[in-house]
């Protein structure tokens, strides 16, 4: 099989990860704190490790890793028909991770896709375990209708921290510097981290996060990722320190210069990179 072929193969299964870590985590950020919204965050997390494992084989493919989210099942008004849905969005994976790997003659590619499926048979279980607890422990969507100002502000940093996370996470796979990449990596973690932040927020206000991206920065030359990085976390710093200053809940205000001296943070670490890079 051609590495084209097979490129196109991974970027699918990149894409599958994507709407699993998507739909759950929505899942999870709707059911409010609690041990169960505590495992389903880990489950989105062994299917980032997934996407990063599949997005740097595509690479040594000599591929680009797809950025596009694949089709999620968000259907269902109670929490265990969620549960029944994350349970088919594993059946659909699974089902596409055997072809793969009856398909794929590679054998070092065929071994890491049947890693991944193990874990996907094992999240299988779990979600099917999560639909009779839900239903024993009356678990109940924590989400409400509320759209203000505030709404705004948090659905606008929801969009800007995604975008982002997919932007320093295409570009650590992509640039050849090592440094560069650890970075961009850390700095992704980061920001997957402000999302929770905000949506945990959104729910606990009674309103209902919306989980959706801009458009994302696609540069392969790694000045210009730097370049673009350092833009996007100067404008946003400047937008989250203007949104602070219009907020009146002190938690709220606090968790957004929180937010906002990490993004400051974030450019002073590309602005050196891209230093670096100018030697």
């Amino acid at each position: 099989m051609d590495k084209g072929k097979i490129i196109a193969m991974l970027n699918q299964d990149i894409e599958g990860e994507h709407a699993g870590i998507i739909q759950y985590l929505t899942h999870a950020y709707a059911m409010g704190e609690g041990e169960m919204s505590c495992e389903i965050e880990a489950l989105a997390r062994e299917e980032m490790r997934h996407l990063d494992w599949l997005a740097e084989t595509v690479v040594e493919l000599g591929g680009i890793p797809s950025l596009k989210r694949g089709k999620m099942r968000m259907g269902g008004k109670a929490v265990p028909e969620w549960m029944a849905n994350d349970v088919r969005l594993e059946e659909d994976a699974i089902n596409l991770y055997k072809e793969h790997i009856k398909a794929i003659t590679d054998l070092k590619i065929k071994r890491l896709l049947k890693r991944i499926l193990s874990d996907e048979e094992s999240h299988r279980g779990d979600f099917q375990h999560f639909v009779d607890k839900s239903r024993r422990e009356e678990a109940t969507d924590l989400r409400g209708n509320r759209k203000d100002d505030v709404t705004k502000v948090l659905n606008w940093g929801i969009e800007h921290e995604y975008t982002v996370i997919l932007q320093y996470l295409l570009s650590s796979y992509l640039t050849p510097d090592k440094e560069v990449r650890k970075e961009m990596e850390d700095q992704a973690i980061n920001e997957m981290q402000h999302l929770g932040w905000l949506a945990e927020e959104m729910v606990d206000g009674g309103s209902s996060p919306k989980i959706e991206h801009a458009k994302v920065d696609r540069s392969k030359k790694t000045t210009d990722m730097l370049r673009s990085s350092i833009k996007i976390e100067k404008e946003v710093t400047e937008a989250y320190d203007r949104a602070a200053k219009k907020i009146k809940d002190p938690g709220l205000k606090k968790l957004l210069l929180r937010i906002r001296d990490h993004e400051i943070y974030h450019t002073r670490v590309f602005t050196d990179l891209l230093k670096e890079e100018g030697k």
